[in-house]
């Protein structure tokens, strides 16, 4: 009951309510990056979501423009030079993802879950094992079980096998133990 009906509902509630309070915060920040770097205030990106379907992630972008690009293209360590300075602000108080919100009041992602991978990193679907596909069975996370592990300092195998563990153990408790 809780996983296929409250869980939606509260996060659509709390989508909203984030939107709704923190809307000035969202125009401050969006302000603050165009002033640094001109180019568009949101970072559209891939990522694979519940049932490994592809879906349009959204941030305030943290970046230089066309960052993606350049370097990796793929992590941003700690002094990367293409995170603005604004951006490292962003990061440091993930205000780069209140606008995240839209996601939780469409059903595209969940306040908490596994974080969305990359459609191509750490690698394509079809490179996912039948035991790692688990993972998509559940909306993708603005924060979660592997998040609060450790986050990125975690390594991939592991961060998907904890992923693959809150797929199987979505609860009401374990959500407010996350959050928390």
């Amino acid at each position: 009951m809780y996983k296929k009906y409250f869980k939606r509902i509260m996060d659509a509630v709390i989508g909203l309510l984030v939107l709704l309070f923190l809307w000035p915060v969202i125009m401050v920040a969006a302000l603050a990056i165009v002033i640094e770097d001109p180019g568009p205030v949101l970072f559209r990106q891939e990522r694979l979501g519940k049932d490994g379907k592809v879906y349009k992630m959204l941030k305030l972008r943290s970046m230089k423009v066309n960052s993606e690009h350049t370097g990796t293209g793929v992590y941003s360590g700690k002094n990367d030079p293409r995170v603005t300075k604004v951006g490292k602000i962003l990061r440091a108080t993930s205000v780069d993802e209140l606008v995240q919100a839209v996601h939780l009041v469409s059903g595209k992602m969940a306040l908490i879950g596994p974080r969305p991978p990359l459609t191509y990193h750490p690698w394509p679907i079809e490179e996912y094992t039948p035991e790692q596909l688990r993972m998509f069975d559940v909306r993708p996370d603005i924060t979660g079980w592997a998040q609060v592990h450790g986050r990125k300092g975690v390594e991939w195998h592991k961060r998907i096998e904890m992923n693959c563990w809150y797929a199987e153990h979505v609860s009401f408790l374990l959500d407010v133990k996350i959050f928390f």
